[in-house]
């Protein structure tokens, strides 16, 4: 028998991107032909997408544990990787995405409705792509960036225009049972829905999607008894249909103390009180449910309600109640706002925004915080001492020691680039600009140059002087 989920915890990985290789071109005759080192591949995102075929997430409560492809390492030849693939994972319309936290990252309607929820690692720069007028011969490539992992609760909220709710047996599969082609199963006793009832309702020129949601209970809303699993079908509906059994055989129960009850839960829930509300009194077809419903008609029109008597056996009164769930739905959709045209808003970054911050912590170690350093730190070989000196030039370029100086750093002091869980710590030297000046010419080889006239040598130090070292978005649009 198929389960019905509409809620998991779901476990993504996305790929890590492939590393950048170190090579050199060799051939006979030229043993120094010069780095041709590829860039490593991007890895593969996680993404999810909606798919009106799939209506529950049975498949990820059994296997919750989802990882993309890596991207694949540079090789020698100017080879790059090849990318990792992307996981696409099918999720059913009004699927929405929450954080850890409860948190909303997407509300996935629509098919086709597209999230990324994991975002691959870029690939690292082999050294041809590193090399640069002054760095002919890298000796160092950087490593591929790891790809973002974390948890993501999946909860299904049923795209539905008409919700169908009361207490357990008051006839609400019977009766999406003739209106639409469903076929919910259908008993006599409590709690004989256990998932949410899906049926489709042609009704003139308006056609309209019509739940079935699972029985509702005192409590409901604090999780007693089915309800709460289900509340949350009921929040896109344009009509709420109270279903009262006007033929209970439980002589504590009524209607109207029925209807009482579910709007308390539907009260205590929230997020309801928009929604407009019709009364079915069913089972009407009974004598001693139409004596029942003749006798509390006068007190629900009084609370202004709109009442319908139906009965799901003999087909009676089904549709006036069809037509008239049509022109509501019919009228809810024209008040919807068009969707406007996807605009994109561009926010430039301050004038004054260097990019990254300097904190001085209680344990006066001093932390470095920020996109472009905590990406150069996780893309260096520590390993190769040319490597980290080409860090330590970036982050001077960048004005991390001007701002470590500024925020009273001095020799020796702990520094820390990165969070608290995934850190480079060393102790701080303020000679690093000196240092960094000094090793401006890692990845030189006078081997592979020609002695230079003095203009060219003035015009070559005028370039890096403006050069300023290419950033690393310009070689990976990853």
């Amino acid at each position: 028998m198929t389960t019905f989920v509409d809620r998991v915890e779901l476990h993504v990985a996305a790929g890590n991107g492939g590393h950048g290789c170190a090579s050199v071109h060799r051939e006979k005759f030229k043993p120094l032909g010069g780095p041709d080192g590829g860039n490593g591949g991007r890895g593969g995102d996680v993404i999810l997408v909606v798919d009106q075929s799939v209506t529950t997430l049975l498949e990820y409560h059994h296997s919750p544990h989802r990882k993309a492809t890596n991207g694949k390492p540079g090789e020698g030849g100017n080879r790059s990787g090849k990318d990792g693939s992307d996981l696409v994972l099918t999720v059913p319309d009004g699927t929405v995405v929450l954080d850890a936290k409860g948190n909303v990252l997407a509300d996935l309607v629509g098919e086709g409705t597209t999230y990324i929820a994991a975002q691959g690692g870029r690939g690292g720069l082999g050294n041809a792509a590193l090399a640069s007028a002054r760095r002919k011969a890298p000796g160092f490539a950087l490593l591929g960036e790891p790809g973002q992992t974390g948890d993501v609760v999946l909860e299904l909220k049923t795209v539905a225009d008409v919700a169908l709710v009361g207490f357990p047996s008051a006839g609400k599969s019977s009766l999406i049972s003739v209106l639409s082609a469903a076929k919910p199963k259908i008993a006599d006793y409590p709690f004989t829905t256990l998932v949410p009832n899906l049926g489709v309702v042609t009704a003139g020129a308006t056609v309209y999607t019509i739940a079935d949601v699972p029985g509702l209970i005192p409590g409901a809303s604090q999780g007693k008894g089915l309800g709460l699993e289900f509340l949350r079908h009921v929040e896109r509906c344009s009509v709420l249909v109270h279903v009262l059994d006007t033929a209970t055989l439980e002589s504590e129960r009524d209607p109207l103390t029925d209807l009482d009850v579910i709007e308390a839960e539907l009260r205590e829930y929230g997020g309801l009180e928009d929604r407009p509300r019709i009364v079915v009194l069913n089972k009407v077809d009974i004598p001693d449910g139409q004596d029942l419903a003749d006798m509390i008609r006068p007190d629900l029109e009084a609370r202004g309600y709109r009442i319908f008597e139906v009965s799901a056996v003999s087909r009676h009164g089904l549709k006036e109640l069809s037509f008239a769930l049509a022109g509501i739905v019919a009228e809810a959709r024209a008040a919807k706002p068009k969707q406007e045209a996807t605009r994109i808003v561009i926010r430039p970054k301050a004038v004054d925004d260097a990019g990254f911050t300097v904190t001085l912590e209680e344990d006066g170690l001093y932390r470095v915080r920020g996109e472009k350093p905590e990406r150069w730190v996780r893309q260096t070989d520590f390993n190769n001492d040319e490597a980290v000196g080409y860090l330590a030039d970036r982050l001077n370029r960048l004005g991390v020691e001007d701002e470590l100086m500024k925020a009273g750093a001095r020799a020796g002091d702990g520094v820390a680039i990165g969070s608290e869980d995934d850190a480079v710590v060393f102790d701080w030297e303020p000679s690093m600009a000196a240092g960094a000046e000094m090793l401006g010419r890692r990845g030189e080889d006078h081997r592979l140059e020609a002695p230079r006239p003095a203009a060219q040598r003035r015009r070559d130090r005028d370039a890096e002087r403006d050069e300023a070292e290419r950033e690393f978005d310009e070689f990976n649009p990853f």
